[in-house]
């Protein structure tokens, strides 16, 4: 159903342009944050349907981000997608087991990254 409001937290710029183009297109609607400070502060005034969040930012990483989402009542239901290039095993189960609700690589493959991203709003939708 599209038209959801998704936050992107990412520090990168032809990262951020890529995934903000690929959703735009598909009729999601973006607001863009560069640090996790700033992610946090967004979300917290937007209350977006799904938050893709970066892990290494500059300042506020993006475990340290999620855990001041989960903290607070308004935002603690926001579902948060990891997009990090800490593509390692390891890397990958210590963000899984720090409350992310999903995992992507980059560089992102488009068509998986939409599958997700539309089932965690699915998800989301149906809760």
């Amino acid at each position: 159903m599209a038209n959801e409001l998704i936050l992107i937290v990412e520090d990168n710029e032809k990262n951020l342009k890529l995934v903000r183009d690929v959703l735009q297109y598909k009729g999601y609607q973006t607001i863009e944050a560069g640090t996790g400070e700033d992610g946090v502060r967004l979300a917290k005034a937007r209350i977006p349907d799904l938050v893709l969040m970066d892990i290494q930012l500059p300042g506020m990483d993006g475990i340290t981000a999620l855990g001041e989402l989960r903290a607070d009542p308004a935002t603690r239901a926001i579902p948060v997608i990891a997009v990090t290039a800490s593509a390692m095993t390891h890397d990958r189960k210590k963000i899984m087991a720090a409350g992310f609700d999903g995992y992507q690589s980059k560089p992102i493959k488009v068509k998986e990254f939409m599958d997700a991203v539309r089932e965690m709003l699915d998800r989301r939708g149906g809760k």
